[in-house]
Order: structure tokens, then sequence, then C-alpha cells
């Protein structure tokens, strides 16, 4: 069975939208974290933050809520700074999964470069597995970016479905081939297989047959559709289009 992971980092984008500067007397809302317990209790099996260095939408006191109310399955995406690597020994969360970030970006643009950052990895995956930490690494669907995984001893790659996702119904098979190949790659160095971006209700069918695949990482849209039918009916109606497989 393919898991969901719910990306609540679009709630707290919400809240920043009117809330970025404190209002005496007002509590911010919406408040992300009874919105990911919302999201576990209707079926969802992680949630996923990311914790970015210009703090944009979640902020460092909801990820240490979420790591009180459900550290056991919370996954942390975080850079790989030395900055965010104390943030994350201090939290202890179930996963981190170590993206790229550009200040300039709307969302994550692109996989993290594990080859170029090879040797400034490898000690804080060392650090995070030695405090019990199952790490990811964020990556393109490319052979040299698995190899590296491998390399490094990463036990998980969330493969970057972005290219896959806005593609053509015509360009979607290529991006898919190479989804395929990298999944297969990675399940033959004994490599867990997840996959987010750009996923949505409308797409979804044609990911799931993806060979391997453990857990989809799915935000934005997921969201975006609990405007219409509200949050828990969203997770449900995500699960349901994944159990069609």
């Amino acid at each position: 069975m393919i898991r969901l992971g719910v990306n609540i980092d679009h709630l707290a984008t919400l809240r920043q939208a009117r809330y970025r500067v404190p209002i005496p007397g007002v509590v911010p809302e919406p408040d992300p974290v009874p919105a990911a317990l919302l999201c576990l209790s209707a079926g969802a099996h992680s949630i996923t933050v990311h914790l970015r260095e210009d703090r944009r939408h979640i902020q460092d006191d909801d990820v240490l809520r979420l790591g009180r109310e459900c550290r056991e399955k919370l996954n942390l995406e975080m850079a790989a700074t030395p900055a965010m690597l104390d943030f994350a020994l201090r939290l202890r969360p179930a996963e981190v999964c170590f993206v790229p970030e550009n200040r300039a970006e709307v969302t994550t643009e692109g996989g993290l470069d594990a080859v170029a950052k090879i040797n400034s990895l490898r000690p804080m995956i060392q650090k995070l597995h030695q405090a019990n930490i199952l790490v990811s690494l964020f990556l393109d669907p490319d052979p040299r970016q698995i190899d590296a995984a491998a390399a490094l001893q990463a036990p998980v790659v969330e493969l970057h479905t972005g290219s896959f996702a806005d593609a053509s119904p015509t360009e979607r098979p290529t991006h898919f081939a190479k989804l395929k190949s990298a999944a297969e790659q990675a399940h033959h160095l004994k490599i867990q297989v997840n996959a987010g971006h750009g996923l949505r209700l409308s797409n979804l069918s044609d990911l799931l047959s993806l060979p391997h695949l453990h857990t989809l990482n799915i935000g934005h849209s997921l969201v975006a559709h609990a405007i219409n039918v509200g949050l828990e009916q969203s997770v449900r109606d995500f699960l349901q289009a994944i159990t069609k497989k």
C-alpha cells in the first residue's frame, strides 16, 4: 500500500499572508498544528513541513509543537546547513529530508545536487543516523544522484516529480520513464522510494504504477482541494485516489 504524507506548508502560507507581523491580542489563523492532527486522524500516514531559512511559512514554533504532538510521524524538510542540522538534532523528528533552497523561488524548483554536495552531506547524514533519524534526499530522477545517495548511505530518496506533474499528456510518458528508471535503481540499491512535488488528483493515476513506491508527499494541491471540500475530506479523497492503484 502506498502511503500518503501531507505537506502543510501552505496552511502556514495562508496564515503568514495576514499575520507575518503579530497583532496584539489576536491568535493567528489557520494554525497548522491542529490541521496536521486532523490530517492524521483522517488517515494520512505522516506530516511534512519545510522549515525554510527565510521562514516564509512554517515557523520554528510550529515545528516544535508538531514535535510534541506527532514526532513519530513528522518529516522535516530542510536545507543542508549547520544551523538546520542543529535544529533537527534537538527536535529529533522521525525523518529529515534534505532539500535545496533558493530564496528567489516560489517553491522548491528541483532536486538536491547530492553529487556536488557529497562531502558536506556525509557528516550531516552520519550525525542524523546516530540520532536514529531516518534520512531522505529529495532528488531529480538522475542516475548520478541515486548513486550519490547510495554512497552517502541515505536510506530513502524522494523523487522530484515536478517535471512529470507539469508535463503535457504527450510528454508525460518520457518523464515517467525517468522516474521508473530511478525508482528501479534505488530499489536495487536497497533505498526506499518516495515521491512528491506538483502531484494533483488529476495526475496521480498516471504515477501510481511507479514501481517500489512507498510514500507520496503532497501539499499544495491537497490544501487547495480542502478549500472546496474541507481538510479531512481532502485527505480522504487523496487516499482514495492512491488506493485505486
